[in-house]
C-alpha cells in the first residue's frame, strides 16, 4: 500500500512509494547533508601573501650591533609595513565526503517528512501555458505559501518567465534537487513527470 500526495487545485490524490516517501525522518543526517552542501559552494579562493611571498628584502636593513635600533633580518617580517601575514590565508577545498547511499537517504528523509508535515503537492504536468506571471499566481494562491519550490522533469520558457517575477517562487530541475533548497521551502510542488524521476532516482 502506496502513500498519496494531494493534487494541487484538483480532488484526488496520488499515489507515490512508501520506500521513498515513507522515510523515517533522520534528522542529524539532514543536517549533515545540508552542512555538506553549503560548505561545497564556498569559493575557498582567499589568498594572502607569507614573509616568502612578498617580494624584496634581499638584505638586512641595518647590521646587526651598534645602531641602537632593534635587530632585524629582513623589511618583510610581519612586523613591517610592508611584510607579509603572519598566518596567511591560502586557497582551500571546502568539500565534505558523503557517499551517494547517505545522500539518497537523506533526500528520502526530506521527502518523506515533507509529506507528513502537508508541504509537498503534485502540480500539473504543464503549470502555465503562457509566460505570464498572473497565470502562475492564481494557481499559487491555492496553497498559501510564502517560499514555494516547483520541481519539473526540464524548465521550459513559459514556466521559467512566469515564476521569475513572484517572490520567494523558484523552479528547478528533478535531476539538480538539493537539499537546500527542499528544506527552505514552505510548499515542494512536484510535477508527475518530475515525481517519477524522483522516484526511480531514490528508490
Amino acid at each position: 500500500m502506496g502513500l498519496q500526495i494531494p493534487v494541487l487545485n484538483e480532488k484526488g490524490d496520488v499515489k507515490v512509494s512508501e520506500a521513498v516517501f515513507g522515510q523515517v525522518f533522520n534528522e542529524t543526517l539532514v543536517h549533515q547533508l545540508v552542512t555538506r552542501y553549503l560548505a561545497g559552494a564556498r569559493a575557498g579562493t582567499k589568498a594572502q601573501k607569507t614573509r616568502s611571498d612578498v617580494s624584496g628584502g634581499g638584505t638586512k636593513p641595518w647590521r646587526q650591533k651598534g645602531t641602537g635600533r632593534a635587530r632585524s633580518g629582513t623589511t618583510r617580517s610581519p612586523l613591517w609595513r610592508t611584510g607579509g601575514v603572519t598566518f596567511a590565508a591560502r586557497p582551500r577545498n571546502y568539500d565534505q565526503k558523503l557517499n551517494k547511499k547517505m545522500f539518497r537517504v537523506g533526500i528520502r528523509s526530506i521527502l518523506s517528512e515533507l509529506l507528513r508535515q502537508d508541504r509537498l503537492v503534485i502540480g500539473s504536468e504543464t503549470m502555465v501555458t503562457t509566460p505570464k506571471t498572473k497565470a502562475l499566481s492564481a494557481q499559487l494562491d491555492a496553497i498559501d505559501s510564502k517560499r514555494t519550490l516547483i520541481v519539473v522533469q526540464s524548465v521550459d520558457k513559459n514556466l521559467a518567465l512566469a515564476s521569475r517575477n513572484i517572490p520567494y517562487v523558484q523552479v528547478v530541475e528533478a535531476a539538480n534537487l538539493n537539499p537546500v533548497l527542499l528544506v527552505a521551502a514552505d510548499k515542494v510542488i512536484v510535477t508527475p513527470s518530475a515525481l517519477q524521476q524522483l522516484e526511480e532516482r531514490l528508490a
